[in-house]
């Protein structure tokens, strides 16, 4: 039987070894334990041509139902008048980077609608995204070019990257037109009034999804093409 004395010494040793126990690491400010089984990523939004991030709010909202957190969600804002390769990719590359500094996350996913797609994907492929990114979404974008554009490449730098056989365009479909570890999915309509022709949106090697007969903003509130695009994001 243990004297008192020997009783003291053994809660004094114990003691001693909790308090050089070594501190366990903090989580990542998300909440969500890095690595983790379920673990989300951030979503980043890209809005279009001559559009701001407030296009968003139906996915958004939808995202939420799902639970995410506004924490999780980001929509990236920018001047959609400036060049996709020589402004533009960077000042994405910026944002992502600060998203995952806030997140602690290690990777994001991108959605983009129509101009948005070109940016997205040149900073994936040119802009040395592709280690930050997970899964990249395309909403009716202008991916091999839109006639439409040429009403406003006389004037404006970005009509000029959407115009079918541009520099920017050119560049993103040579070899492997979705490079990398990230996974890609397109979703386009056959009734898009800005995407000419409407087949310049799916890419080799992306999940590629027809919408049916939608106009070309309809795609952001369109409740089928919301579940398709949550789906992926959970894939």
């Amino acid at each position: 039987m243990l004297t008192v004395r020997q009783r003291l010494l053994a809660l004094l040793t114990l003691c001693l070894a909790l308090l050089a126990a070594p501190a366990l690491p903090a989580q990542a400010s998300s909440g969500a334990v890095p690595g983790a089984a379920g673990a989300r990523n951030p979503v980043v939004f890209v809005h279009g041509y001559n559009a701001d991030p407030g296009v968003w709010g139906s996915l958004r909202e939808d995202l939420r139902a799902d639970g995410y957190t506004d924490s999780e969600l980001f929509s990236f804002g920018y001047d959609t008048h400036q060049s996709v390769n020589e402004v533009l990719s960077g000042r994405l590359a910026a944002y992502v980077a600060e998203v995952r500094r806030q997140t602690g996350a290690a990777r994001v996913d991108l959605v983009a609608h129509s101009f948005g797609s070109l940016v997205t994907r040149w900073y994936v492929k040119f802009g040395g995204g592709g280690p930050y990114v997970d899964r990249w979404v395309s909403l009716a974008g202008p991916n091999r070019g839109t006639s439409t554009a040429w009403a406003c490449a006389l004037w404006d730098q970005a009509c000029r990257d959407m115009t079918p056989g541009s520099y920017v365009v050119k560049n993103l479909n040579s070899g492997d037109e979705t490079p990398g570890a990230v996974r890609y999915a397109t979703f386009w309509s056959n009734c898009d009034e800005v995407i000419n022709p409407d087949d310049s949106v799916p890419l080799t090697g992306a999940a590629n999804t027809p919408v049916g007969c939608l106009k070309h903003n309809d795609l952001l509130g369109d409740d089928p093409t919301s579940a398709g695009v949550r789906a992926f994001l959970r894939s």
